[in-house]
């Protein structure tokens, strides 16, 4: 008999003497599994809802969209005028993306089937990130399968507990987990004040090893943008990274859709690190880092989101890729036109817009988030679909309904939009607060 064998035998042997064992006379306790609906995050859900089922006022959250979005969408059955896309130049159906996109799945399927470090490059991989980084007017780009993940793994992958980063006080929740997973020591600034920032980087600049700043090239939850070039000149005065996360500004700002940098008229190199997601103006889905050789050289073997998760799969990369070369000067103009239009005539009838700069996201502030609620369902009773931000996404006095404003609408879609606006908030200010509604009820 071989070793093999011999160890087989052994092996069994072992296993049937296991299973001759008599059972222990201790009972065995129930597993139990934990009750998540004890949780005081869930039961503060729950009372919520409950008090909204009391007055009747229904969920604006998960609706059913049951057909493909442009300037109009049908939600929960309803056709209305879509104000709830991301979609900001209308690529998301441009026939060329749409045939880009099946072409790839049968080329390559609908799935990378490994992370790109296991299962090796794809041609589509490298074309996407040539097109980042021509687009851009860098060295390199990387693309990954989640925009959250991009930020979180690369500030995560950059920075630890010997370095500092600051960030913009409405920066987005992806920024703050990366921070919050390196370990890195974090300053929140005041939103947009680079004085401040300027004053604590003099005050504390030699307590960290490595610094870096980082801002959003277009604010979602408000719509307006940075002092780049502020930016640039106080991280080389620091010697900081700048990071700008441009998510929703790729596509949006500049005469031909570059960005925050074609915007303020800023070399995109004197900028560290690029970021953006492919699931907004590129109608596809994913993120991506732009920048150095070295530091997308470093991000490959380092960055956690890029290492342990599967490559792009190529219907999402060649989507991307071709919604890139269709970025045009004309349909940029096209969206910044509605975006101007749309914010002069909010303003015109009294709305509140808080600070956007009307390019393509322009808050409507409501106040309070049951307020907010409110005005969505009414505004969707109306035939306009705008969701509304409540806390703790933004403070409880600053719940607001959002406006993504695309290339595909038109100033009569707009005009439709502000008029049943406004009606609705004069109706909310008729209304009496939630308290009184739930005693009545």
């Amino acid at each position: 008999m071989s070793s093999t064998e011999t160890l087989l035998a052994q092996l069994r042997q072992n296993r049937a003497k296991r299973s001759q064992r008599p059972e222990t006379s201790a009972p065995v306790q129930p597993t139990r599994a934990f009750d998540f609906a004890k949780l005081p995050e869930y039961r503060q859900m729950s009372m919520q809802r409950a008090a909204g089922d009391l007055v009747g006022i229904s969920s604006p959250f998960f609706r059913e969209a049951s057909a493909i979005s442009g300037a109009t969408a049908r939600i929960d059955g309803q056709e209305c005028l879509q104000f709830a896309s991301y979609d900001y130049l209308g690529l998301n159906q441009h026939p060329k993306v749409r045939d880009a996109a099946a072409v790839a799945a049968q080329k390559w399927g609908v799935s990378a089937t490994a992370s790109r470090l296991v299962g090796g490059e794809r041609p589509y991989h490298s074309a996407l990130e040539q097109a980042i980084s021509g687009f851009y007017g860098v060295e390199s780009a990387l693309a990954m399968v989640s925009g959250h993940a991009t930020n979180v793994s690369t500030i995560a992958a950059l920075t630890g507990p010997k370095d500092l980063v600051l960030i913009d006080s409405l920066i987005h929740n992806s920024v703050s987990e990366g921070v919050r997973l390196s370990g890195a020591n974090r300053l929140v600034f005041p939103h947009n004040d680079t004085e401040w920032l300027t004053r604590k980087l003099a005050e504390v600049r030699g307590n960290y090893d490595k610094v870096l700043i980082v801002v959003e090239g277009l604010y979602s939850m408000d719509g307006d943008t940075p002092d780049l070039p502020a930016l640039v000149e106080i991280k080389q005065r620091h010697n900081a990274w700048l990071m700008v996360d441009e998510a929703h500004s790729l596509g949006v700002l500049g005469s031909t859709g570059r960005g925050i940098s074609q915007h303020c008229g800023v070399d995109p190199n004197l900028v560290e690190i690029w970021m953006g997601t492919f699931s907004k103006t590129l109608g596809s889905s994913g993120g991506f880092i732009a920048g150095s050789a070295a530091l997308i050289d470093f991000l490959r073997f380092k960055s956690a989101g890029f290492v342990f998760s599967v490559g792009l799969s190529a219907p999402l990369a060649a989507a991307a890729t071709t919604a890139l070369g269709l970025i045009e000067a004309e349909r940029v103009k096209k969206l910044q036109d509605n975006g101007a239009y749309f914010l002069m005539r909010a303003k015109a009838v009294g709305l509140d817009v808080g600070l956007s700069d009307g390019l393509a996201i322009t808050p409507v502030i409501i106040g309070d988030s049951m307020g907010a609620v409110i005005g969505a369902n009414k505004l969707l009773a109306r035939g306009i679909n705008a969701l509304p931000i409540i806390f703790p996404a933004v403070p409880e006095k600053q719940a607001r309904l959002r406006f993504f404003i695309t290339a595909l609408h038109s100033s009569e879609d707009i005009d439709q939009a502000i008029t049943a606006i406004a009606e609705v908030i004069a109706e909310l200010e008729d209304m009496p607060d939630l308290a009184t509604m739930i005693a009545s009820a």
